[in-house]
């Protein structure tokens, strides 16, 4: 099959631990991929294979715990 674009917006946690595995497979079967995910985060960062572009959130990494 031919590569696609493919826009990938996580969450931290399992969601993205599961995701990450399938992100990285398609980006090496030719897909662009970019990664949409908060400037903030325990697990979602960046990595070879796909291009991550971060936004600002009005948290900070102390605060997701409360939140989770």
């Amino acid at each position: 099959s031919e590569g696609g674009k493919l826009l990938v917006v996580p969450m931290d946690g399992s969601h993205w631990l599961s995701m990450k595995e399938v992100v990285h497979k398609l980006s090496k079967r030719g897909h662009e991929v970019v990664l949409l995910a908060p400037k903030v985060s325990w697990q979602v960062g960046k990595a070879q294979g796909y291009t991550v572009k971060t936004y600002l959130v009005s948290y900070m990494l102390e605060d997701l715990g409360s939140y989770f």
